[in-house]
């Protein structure tokens, strides 16, 4: 990894009321377990949740006011394209581009204020290693990039992410959206269902409230089957 790697990373959060939107999360998945974010990018959940949870990218190696600073533009480069492609997007949860701006911002301050404060909870890695035991995480989270990047992630890539992040935790994973970058059902979600499937585990579609993306409105849960416990 060098320095320019960081001008290929979309350096963009989300906010944990967001998370907890998409990822269908109550207090009680939060509570007394092991959380895995991956990859966690500028998203402030690791830094709002109130719960033991650790966050991975590949642009954790760089210091806070580069990814600060990374972030900010990144955000003004996506507010401009979101507002020239508005009739793609639902303006129900989020109203408007401003407010999405914000919420944009807040999930990057949070984000770096906490990096700053507990860089022992953000490591660099990138999938398809993780550098974690065997089910070391209760709940592994993992939003907006497998699938979403369809277009540069093979299928033999999904495979092996799913199978690494299978690995590292001991009862499921979530994945969202299920969505290509086109805004169509990527054409790996059924392939890396039945994968997991022969693995052994349980794999669903669960419709959620959330719907910012037209169409993106459905996660995958991986599971482990209640007779494998």
């Amino acid at each position: 990894m060098n320095g320019t790697d960081l001008e290929n990373i979309v350096f963009i959060g989300r906010t944990m009321e967001e998370y907890k939107a998409f990822f269908q999360l109550e207090e009680k998945d939060l509570q007394g377990r092991r959380i895995l974010d991956c990859p966690a990018g500028a998203c402030s959940f690791t830094a709002e949740a109130a719960a033991d949870v650790t966050a991975v990218d590949l642009a954790y190696r760089f210091p806070a006011d580069v990814l600060y600073e990374k972030g900010s533009q990144d955000i003004d480069r996506a507010a401009a394209l979101i507002q020239g492609a508005s009739n793609q997007y639902v303006w129900n949860y989020i109203k408007d581009a401003s407010e999405l701006k914000q919420r944009r911002e807040r999930a990057l301050q949070l984000f770096t204020e906490d990096y700053e404060r507990r860089a022992e909870r953000y490591v660099q890695a990138r999938l398809p290693e993780l550098p974690f035991r065997d089910d070391a995480f209760d709940l592994v989270l993992s939003a907006h990039f497998l699938f979403t990047y369809a277009d540069r992630l093979d299928y033999c890539f999904h495979e092996q992410a799913v199978r690494e992040m299978l690995r590292v935790t001991s009862s499921e994973l979530r994945i969202f959206p299920l969505l290509d970058y086109k805004g169509r059902r990527s054409r790996y979600v059924d392939d890396v269902k039945q994968f997991a499937e022969r693995e052994g585990w349980l794999a669903e579609e669960i419709p959620v409230s959330y719907e910012f993306q037209k169409g993106a409105n459905v996660l995958l849960r991986i599971r482990k089957r209640e007779d494998t416990c």
